[in-house]
């Protein structure tokens, strides 16, 4: 997991190393240092981050008191912590049986094309898009299921994936060139 940082603490609390962790600092003061703590700190650092970085996983360590590789085995237990950086818009195909039996697999294949991905690339980038394969989202009347961020669709097609992303890759284009209000 790379080297253990060595933080000065004081009156000051977590000295000079932690400056540069000023949000994680935040973060962990907020839930407390307790071990059980832990995976809401990990939650709210990805979210911040958007992934968790092996240097702030050791730092959360030193920070509460907590070895590193016990953190770093939290981090790499559940799957909904990555430590590779995604995509502002992460994709999650639904691979259960009825949404597998209903084409989830044609769905995956038009993404892995029109954004350029695979097993192995699941992350454009830009870190624009990340796309995931789930076990189940849940929603089984509604097969074939895709999830973008927090948002559901249903009987999607591979067509109407496409349709979604440029939709989204659209209202992201807008955005940047729509004139600043005053």
């Amino acid at each position: 997991m790379g080297e253990v940082m060595q933080l000065k603490t004081g009156s000051e609390g977590i000295g000079v190393a932690g400056r540069r962790f000023t949000k994680v600092n935040e973060i962990i003061e907020r839930h407390g240092r307790t071990p059980s703590a832990l995976i809401p700190i990990l939650q709210e650092v990805q979210e911040e981050y958007r992934y968790l970085p092996e240097e702030i996983l050791t730092y959360i360590a030193v920070a509460m008191g907590l070895n590193p590789a016990n953190v770093y085995g939290v981090a790499t237990f559940y799957s909904q912590f990555s430590l590779a950086p995604k995509g502002k818009y992460v994709i999650r195909i639904c691979d259960g049986t009825a949404c597998h039996v209903r084409g989830s697999e044609k769905i995956k294949t038009a993404l892995w094309e029109k954004l350029g991905l695979s097993d192995e690339r699941k992350t454009t980038d830009d870190l624009r898009f990340t796309v995931e394969t789930v076990s189940c989202l849940g929603a089984c009347g509604l097969a074939p299921v895709v999830m973008i961020n927090d948002r559901v669709y249903g009987q999607v097609t591979p067509e109407g994936i496409n349709e979604i992303i440029d939709q989204i890759i659209a209202e992201e284009e807008g955005e940047k060139n729509a004139p600043e209000e005053n």
